[in-house]
C-alpha cells in the first residue's frame, strides 16, 4: 500500500494506553492500521505497594517499560517510543527539548492521525495537561521545514489531531469500579471532569476489542491492584467499560461540522 493508514497516540504513562484508549487502538491494528506510542515517562512514581518494599524509580521504571511493551503486544501497537522524562515532573521538562523529540518522531512515523490528553488532562494531571501541549505544538511544528534539526526526517503534515476525553457516563463507570479519582497539586484538589455529550466530535466503537482492551490493562501488573475486580466483569460490562471512547477533534485538514464521526481517518483519501 502506498500511503498506509497510520495512527499515533502520544501519552503520559505506561497504562495511559490500555485505559484510556485500548480498545481504539486494538480495532484500528486489527483493521490494517500502522499504530504506534509515544510515551513521555516510564511512570517511575506509580508504585502501588507498600512503601517500604519501593523498587526506587529506576527498577520501577524498567519494570512498567516492560509491562508497556506487553500491552502494546497485546493490543497490536508496532513501536513504542520513551521520551524518557521522569513521572510527576513532565511539566517541568524544557519545551523546546520535549517538542523537538516529538517531532523527530512524528516525522520519522509520519502518521495522518494523532491523539493525546485533552487540555483538561482528564483529572487536571499535570503530566496529562503538559504532554496535550507538547503534542499539540508538535503537530503543528512537524509540518514547518525551519523547525527541528537537519538530521530530522522531511516536514511531515499531520491531517488530523484529537483529544482523549471521558464523558459523563464513562467518568460514573470509572467512579464505581475505581473509586474517587483526583488528585491534589499545590493544595487544589483536581478530579475528573467529564465532557458534555454535545461537545465530543468523534466517537470509536471498539466494543468487538474489548478482550484485547481487558488484557493490556493486565499486563501492568504493578497497577491492577487499584483496578478493582475488572475481570470478574460480565462481558456485558466489560463491553460497557471498555468498548466506546469519545474523542474531540482539535483540529483537521480534511472535514469539520457538527457531524459526529465514528472513525479517526473520515475525509482522508
Amino acid at each position: 500500500m502506498k500511503n498506509p493508514k497510520k495512527l499515533l497516540a502520544i501519552l503520559a504513562h505506561p497504562d495511559d494506553e490500555s485505559l484510556g484508549a485500548g480498545s481504539t487502538l486494538a480495532k484500528y491494528a486489527a483493521e490494517g492500521v500502522e499504530t504506534s506510542l509515544i510515551c513521555a515517562t516510564k511512570g517511575e512514581r506509580g508504585w502501588m505497594g507498600d512503601e517500604k518494599d519501593h523498587p526506587g524509580f529506576e527498577k520501577l521504571g524498567q519494570l512498567r517499560e516492560k509491562e508497556l511493551l506487553c500491552a502494546a503486544e497485546t493490543l497490536g501497537i508496532k513501536r513504542v517510543h520513551f521520551l524518557d522524562y521522569l513521572d510527576g515532573d513532565l511539566d517541568q521538562a524544557p519545551v523546546q527539548e520535549a517538542v523537538e523529540k516529538i517531532v523527530a518522531l512524528i516525522r520519522r512515523i509520519r502518521p495522518q492521525v494523532v491523539f493525546s490528553f485533552g487540555p483538561d488532562g482528564v483529572y487536571g494531571h499535570p503530566d496529562h495537561i503538559a504532554i496535550s501541549q507538547f503534542s499539540h505544538a508538535a503537530c503543528l511544528c512537524a509540518a514547518d521545514p525551519s523547525f527541528g534539526e537537519k538530521d530530522d526526517a522531511p516536514p511531515h503534515v499531520v491531517s488530523k489531531f484529537y483529544y482523549m476525553l471521558i464523558d459523563g457516563a464513562l467518568a460514573e463507570t470509572y467512579t464505581k469500579l475505581f473509586g474517587d479519582i483526583s488528585m491534589q497539586v499545590e493544595g487544589v484538589r483536581r478530579e475528573v471532569t467529564p465532557w458534555r455529550d454535545w461537545a465530543y466530535t468523534t466517537v470509536i466503537d471498539g466494543s468487538a476489542h474489548w478482550r484485547a482492551a481487558l488484557e493490556a490493562v493486565n499486563c501492568h501488573k504493578s497497577q491492577v491492584a487499584i483496578l478493582g475486580e475488572l475481570n470478574s466483569l460480565s462481558e456485558a460490562a466489560s463491553i460497557e467499560l471498555w468498548g466506546r471512547r469519545p474523542y474531540y477533534r482539535a483540529y483537521s485538514l480534511v472535514n469539520g461540522g457538527r457531524k459526529q464521526e465514528s472513525d479517526f481517518f473520515e475525509g482522508l483519501p
